[in-house]
């Protein structure tokens, strides 16, 4: 694998653990405030729809990631 190849990967990789926490962040902060502020209960479940396809895209790239490193061996 050429240096420019590991950049890449490792960018995808960051790009990853950024994903996964501020969609933890986002989801806590929203199911904290959600009954603070008085949304009905259908704005939980979007909230909870939102994070799982963040969380299923970051699984997508992972797996990418490790098929370009199976590839390289």
């Amino acid at each position: 694998m050429s240096e420019q190849d590991d950049k890449a990967l490792a960018r995808k990789g960051r790009m990853v653990g950024l994903v996964i926490a501020g969609t933890m962040l986002i989801w806590i902060a929203a199911n904290f405030m959600g009954p603070v502020l008085g949304l009905p209960g259908r704005y939980v479940f979007l909230f909870d729809f939102a994070a799982l396809a963040a969380l299923f895209w970051a699984m997508v790239l992972i797996y990418q990631m490790w098929q370009a490193r199976r590839a390289d061996k």
